[in-house]
């Protein structure tokens, strides 16, 4: 088959493109991505010469682009990672937000109607389900539980999922959506919480913390979300929502605290910075329906996971090194500087 995956050059879909690659030499993988800021080459790095792998450069927002790639690809399936993804960015700048995971979901559902696929797969969040109050944690966001957004990323990618529903129904566009909780593993972004941390324990710099890190996560191996969108991809059923939990949850300050003990570095380096905006208190997906219909359930806990994720940072500094002393320190002394 030849599949699509937009987005590859991210911290998911690089690991999914690396992940199908690997598992299946019998299928073409086709990597669309914008390589905006979180878009990484060096991500793609060790699977490049592979045969079985393509990278093409384009905005799932620029139809002529998407439709050119269609006509020469002609793909069987389509997994959509491509989106803006940063809360803390799409407060500052709503608009691109919107663009990619709106305007770009719509593009790719168009082309995938005019040019004919056997599925198309929209990657989500559990974000869109709101949060779950600290004091009940009996409750679990399930596939049934209303769309509650609370951020401009959140509501962008809740309006992706209606209209991956909405062409599903109107069209009959062989759809399946995945909704998971905060994934952690080899090459994640260093804005995010994991490999912040890792990156300043190792640099000997402040740890910002927002509040009192009282925000609960349920943690997701990287490498089990790609096992699980692959089974969906083969074997979920069309119009269906599929929820992808780790059974990981944790306090952003346990998560940080985990870090630097295993990086044998003082609690010291924590600082606790003014809370951003609307900030969610805690996300924790009950996974039922995917180990009930497909079988999956999380392989990897969190205390073998971390672990793993800290030993691919120690061994692969370059990496993030070329990301943390570009632009992105930029970005991070504004974010960060003044609180």
């Amino acid at each position: 088959m030849n599949i699509i995956v937009t987005g590859g050059a991210g911290f998911i879909g690089g690991n999914f493109c690396h992940y199908m690659t690997g598992k299946y030499p019998e299928d073409t993988i086709i990597c669309i991505d914008k390589l905006t800021y979180a878009g990484n080459m060096e991500t793609l790095a060790p699977i490049m010469e592979k045969p079985n792998f393509r990278f093409i450069r384009a905005d799932i927002a620029d139809r002529d682009a998407i439709y050119k790639i269609f006509e020469e690809e002609a793909p069987d399936i389509v997994v959509n990672f491509a989106a803006e993804s940063h809360v803390d960015r799409s407060i500052t700048d709503p608009e691109v937000f919107l663009r990619t995971n709106i305007i770009g979901t719509s593009v790719m559902l168009d082309a995938c109607r005019k040019y004919g696929i056997k599925r198309y797969h929209q990657v989500s969040t559990d974000e869109v389900y709101g949060d779950l109050p600290l004091d009940r944690p009996d409750l679990f966001f399930t596939e049934e539980t209303p769309i509650h957004t609370s951020s401009p990323y959140s509501a962008s990618k809740a309006s992706a999922d209606l209209l991956v529903q909405a062409y599903a129904r109107t069209y009959k566009l062989p759809c399946t959506i995945s909704r998971c909780s905060n994934n952690y593993g080899p090459y994640h972004f260093p804005e995010k919480l994991i490999p912040l941390m890792i990156a300043n324990a190792l640099n000997d710099k402040e740890l910002p913390v927002y509040g009192k890190g009282e925000n609960v996560r349920d943690w997701l191996y990287v490498e089990d979300h790609c096992i699980a969108i692959d089974l969906i991809i083969r074997k979920g059923t069309p119009g269906e929502v599929y929820n992808i939990g780790g059974h990981n949850e944790k306090t952003n300050l346990e998560v940080v605290k985990t870090v630097l003990a295993q990086l044998g570095k003082s609690e010291d380096l924590i600082t606790y910075v003014t809370d951003r905006p609307g900030h969610d208190m805690r996300y924790a997906i009950d996974p039922s329906k995917i180990h009930k219909e497909l079988g999956w359930l999380p392989a990897t806990p969190f205390e073998q996971g971390i672990k793993k994720t800290i030993d691919w940072y120690l061994e692969n500094r370059e990496w993030w090194e070329n990301i943390i002393s570009g632009e992105y320190a930029n970005y991070y002394e504004k974010m960060y500087g003044n609180r």
